[in-house]
């Protein structure tokens, strides 16, 4: 009795132990034991007293086959590896471990992660059936100087996946947080490894929230959204995810041959800073301005007293400031 082959019993509704038991042929302890280490993992499972165990937000695992099935022949042909896993450490790890693939994408997913990474060290929240992790490999005949402003086109091309599938009250947080109804739904880590005049292999992490409990997600320490929390159609993650790596691997194309200025003007009508008043922290300054849209190459206009800036993502931190 694995995870999944317990998760996938418990999907058309509520188990009782000794079903359970008599399905996997092992003791009620070991279903409970189980049980108990999903729960610690931050999956939702119910318990009642006649019926037995259940998911409290039942929704499909994540399966190669069913993302395979509903991507667009096009881009199942860029698809070189497509690797999914229930739990490992980091899809981002996973996929920087490994090189590009001399064409098309490589891309690595798991249910859960046990070391999920999100920008700046920090740790992203992980727990089975509830998000999207994703890292994707590709190599580009570029420049490594002229990847710069790639995380933006990124960020809009998954903003763009997720409007064709119904997903509304989007924007983005310069430099690449995804915004839903004004709180964070999601993020981007980009990382590259080559010689500066190429080409250079690129490693695009992602993760999205989707069906986050505010049980599971109650250790984030900001304000966040769940995609589920503001739609009224059931989401597969499954159809989610084709459509994300279809819409991805196209647009990969678009960047390597017109960069940047290809999406920014997207980028600009989805941008949630604009005219805000936003807190800057940068090599441990904070500062208090506004924040006045996004230059050519990405940067972030800030205007203070001291003037009006570029700022380069690197390792600046961007808050709204509600002081």
């Amino acid at each position: 009795m694995d995870n999944p082959a317990l998760i996938n019993a418990l999907m058309d509704g509520p188990k009782s132990g000794v079903r359970l038991a008599a399905e996997f042929g092992v003791s009620r302890a070991a279903v409970w034991k189980r049980i108990e280490l999903l729960r610690e993992r931050g999956l939702p499972i119910d318990t009642d007293a006649q019926r037995g165990y259940r998911l409290a937000r039942p929704t499909p695992l994540l399966e190669k086959s069913a993302i395979l099935a509903a991507m667009d022949a096009a881009s199942r042909q860029q698809l070189q590896r497509l690797q999914v896993d229930f739990e490992t450490d980091s899809t981002q790890l996973r996929a920087m471990a490994e090189p590009a693939p001399a064409q098309g994408i490589a891309v690595w997913l798991a249910e859960m992660q046990t070391a999920g990474q999100g920008r700046r060290g920090k740790h992203w929240c992980s727990p089975p059936l509830a998000n999207i992790h994703c890292s994707v490999n590709r190599r580009f005949n570029l420049p490594v100087a002229a990847m710069s402003g790639f995380s933006l086109a990124c960020a809009v091309m998954i903003v763009g996946s997720l409007q064709q599938q119904g997903i509304t009250g989007l924007a983005l947080k310069w430099p690449n947080d995804l915004w839903l109804q004004g709180r964070k739904c999601g993020g981007l880590l980009i990382q590259l490894r080559g010689e500066a005049d190429g080409p250079c292999d690129v490693t695009l992490g992602f993760g999205i929230n989707v069906h986050l409990s505010r049980q599971a997600g109650a250790g984030i320490d900001q304000d966040w959204a769940a995609l589920a929390e503001h739609t009224q159609v059931p989401l597969d993650r499954n159809p989610l995810l084709a459509g994300l790596l279809s819409v991805l691997a196209r647009g990969f194309e678009r960047f390597e041959s017109d960069g940047l200025p290809a999406f920014i003007d997207d980028w600009r009508a989805l941008d949630a800073l604009q005219g805000k008043a936003v807190q800057v922290e940068e090599g441990g300054r904070v500062r208090i301005g506004r924040a006045c849209g996004i230059a050519d190459d990405g940067a972030l206009l800030f205007e203070d007293a001291e003037g009006c800036r570029r700022l380069h993502s690197g390792e600046v931190s961007v808050r709204v400031s509600h002081g």
